[in-house]
């Protein structure tokens, strides 16, 4: 005689991580039935009532039953070796895309988009944007450098960073940058103010009221700045009293 199943013990902390997955749009469909699964086990239901409810077997239902007891709540987001969906496609045809992104350039256009590729490929445009994200390329970004000529360059930069890194007893450290020749700009016409309905509006163009040059000491005891603005002439007059009055607030704020 086949007897109902017992209800299955959940305890309220299971029962919350559970009740979670089952709302939680980002969680697999996979994972959704087997908590609903165990939900419902926990409330009586017979296996059979439960498999028609998920649309699964009465054996899958049992077996997850019994993982659950056996291994608990995160064993419902574990797929065993050799089960689940296999892969479309073989290693061979993955490391080829991944090499004709890497080292060749589609005709007429400087990169690879994943419908081009795919075009090339054979494949599905999905699937490049999936072999793209595992291996981590995108061809549609560029970045900019440029490596340093200075031979002496690794022993300037561990001279630099030594200072902050760890500074001489009683020293004064200053960070000294200056931007000559900014243009002031400004909009030929005064722009209009937000309001409801509508965001700021400046005009398109813009007109030139000449160049400055800013010179600016970062304080790296309080996070201060020292600033000093002018023409270009007074460049040489900036820098000496620039530095006097950081390094003279960097020494009140050490006697503070």
């Amino acid at each position: 005689m086949n007897h109902p199943a017992k209800a299955l013990p959940l305890t309220d902390e299971d029962r919350q991580v559970l009740e979670r997955w089952v709302r939680a749009q980002s969680t697999s469909q996979q994972v959704v039935k087997r908590a609903r699964i165990i939900l419902l086990a926990a409330e009586g239901m017979s296996n059979t009532d439960i498999a028609k409810a998920v649309g699964f077997s009465r054996p899958t239902v049992i077996e997850w039953r019994k993982r659950f007891l056996a291994e608990g709540v995160n064993t419902l987001r574990k797929t065993r070796p050799g089960r689940g969906a296999k892969p479309k496609y073989k290693k061979g045809k993955i490391q080829e895309i991944v090499e004709a992104t890497l080292h060749t350039k589609p005709k007429n256009a400087t990169h690879w988009s994943c419908r081009t590729m795919a075009k090339e490929q054979g494949i599905s445009a999905a699937t490049v944007h999936r072999i793209w994200k595992a291996h981590g390329l995108q061809p549609h970004r560029v970045e900019t450098f440029k490596l340093s000529q200075d031979p002496k360059f690794v022993e300037k930069l561990t001279d630099v960073v030594g200072l902050y890194m760890n500074p001489p007893d009683k020293a004064v450290v200053l960070c000294i940058d200056e931007k000559t020749q900014i243009q002031a700009l400004d909009r030929t016409q005064p722009g209009l103010p937000m309001k409801k309905g509508r965001c700021d509006t400046m005009t398109h163009d813009y007109k030139r009221n000449g160049t400055t040059s800013l010179f600016a000491a970062l304080k790296l005891l309080t996070g201060g700045v020292s600033r000093q603005s002018g023409v270009r002439r007074i460049v040489v007059l900036a820098w000496p009293a620039l530095i006097h009055r950081a390094a003279l607030g960097e020494a009140r704020s050490s006697s503070a």
